[in-house]
This record gives C-alpha cells, sequence and structure tokens, in this order.
C-alpha cells in the first residue's frame, strides 16, 4: 500500500499502514485499535454536550476503506473499539447494517478494554486477548515480549504546532494508536510510554505517508 512503513518484528514483516492500522501479511490479519465507536453519543449521556454523530459513521468509513484493498482475513480490534458498552447497545441499525458487511466472511475479533470490558451485541470473537504465532494482541502492554497493544492513543509533536497519531515501536513492543475519529492522545514522550519503549524504539508518525522517527527525536 502505498504509504505504508515495512518493519521486522518478532521475525515477521509487519506493515504500519499511514491510516493508523497495522497489517500482519503472514497471517492476512488487519489490527487497529481504540475506535471509540459512539464517543458523540456518551459525551451527550454524562455531560449533556452535544458534538456531531458522525465520528461512528467516519471511522467505519476508514476502516471499510482498508478492508476493501486489503481483504484481511481477520480483524482484530484492539479495545476500546466503543466508547463504553451503553454506546454499542446505541449503534443506529445503519451501523450495525455497516459492521455486519464488514465482517461478512472473516474472522472477527474484538479485543476487550477498559472502555468496552464485555462482549457486545455483534457477531465475532470476543476475546481479553489473542496469541497469533510470536504475537500477542491485548488492550494495554503488560511488557510481555512480542506483545501489540493500544489504548495510549500514542502521539507525536511537529514542527510548527500539532500533533499526529503515531505508532510505537522497539523490539519487544508495538504500542498503536488510535484508529477512531474523536480520539485524544498522549505525547509519545510522556513517561508513562518512555518507561514501556527502550531507549532504542522509534515512532511511525500517521497522515499521507507513515513516517519513522526515533522515539528520542520526538516531542
Amino acid at each position: 500500500m502505498n504509504g505504508a512503513y515495512d518493519f521486522s518484528f518478532c521475525d515477521l514483516t509487519l506493515t504500519a499502514l499511514p491510516q493508523g492500522a497495522l497489517w500482519v501479511g503472514d497471517h492476512r490479519a488487519l489490527c487497529v485499535s481504540d475506535l471509540h465507536l459512539g464517543k458523540s453519543d456518551r459525551i451527550a449521556r454524562r455531560s449533556g454536550r452535544m458534538l456531531p454523530p458522525y465520528e461512528t459513521r467516519a471511522t467505519l468509513e476508514k476502516l471499510d476503506a482498508l478492508i476493501a484493498v486489503l481483504d484481511p482475513g481477520m480483524v482484530i480490534c484492539l479495545g476500546d473499539s466503543f466508547d463504553d458498552l451503553d454506546a454499542a447497545q446505541s449503534l443506529s441499525d445503519t451501523d450495525h447494517l455497516h459492521m455486519a458487511t464488514l465482517q461478512a466472511g472473516r474472522d472477527w475479533v474484538w479485543i476487550e478494554g477498559n472502555h468496552d470490558p464485555g462482549p457486545v451485541n455483534l457477531s465475532g470473537r470476543h476475546l481479553a486477548e489473542l496469541t497469533l504465532g510470536p504475537l500477542a494482541f491485548r488492550h494495554i502492554a503488560t511488557q510481555e515480549k512480542g506483545e501489540i497493544s493500544g489504548h495510549y492513543h500514542p502521539k507525536c509533536g511537529l514542527a510548527g504546532g500539532g500533533t499526529r497519531p503515531a505508532f510505537l515501536i522497539d523490539t519487544d513492543r508495538i504500542i498503536m494508536p488510535a484508529f477512531g475519529t474523536y480520539t485524544g492522545g498522549l505525547r509519545a514522550n510522556h513517561p508513562a510510554l518512555r518507561a514501556l519503549m527502550s531507549p532504542q524504539a522509534h515512532a511511525v508518525l500517521t497522515g499521507r505517508k507513515a513516517m519513522a522517527v526515533p522515539l528520542k527525536a520526538v516531542v
């Protein structure tokens, strides 16, 4: 895929896609993290503050576009796929149909996150974590070798201001960027992330082109 970044991890070639998803070619698996579907609904319920209710549609359309190109046999949603369990229950009929279309004919895995700690009323496998060859997919990093996790929504600062979602990668782990449309993030140089990643780690910034930079150089 144009603009993607290939790298070696646990003796596999993985691909960081500029849209913020991870492609595991040996298993024809597409991994996305922190979709946070229904976030506008959850904010309205809890605070009364209204946001444009389009983030679920926009996130599903972005995922749909990747699936159309890659045709994965497996899709792994790496936790916090929904902003909370009530948001999962309140998806519109249109969004339910869209999800069902994306899932058709694929092994779809929902990893539990801290926002959605339990099964939702959608088909697919609902797991606390998934082992795929040498890889362990879970929502929050535990510092186990070979793990791929999300949760932190890492972002890197840009020259001139602004931030860009980023993958954090070292020899033992990958922390995924958030794929969802309405998501904040944690700076990649935050102490919590520095503590998880080795000094030799690098960040792969998303955008028009996936761009790798040493983690120690980002702001």
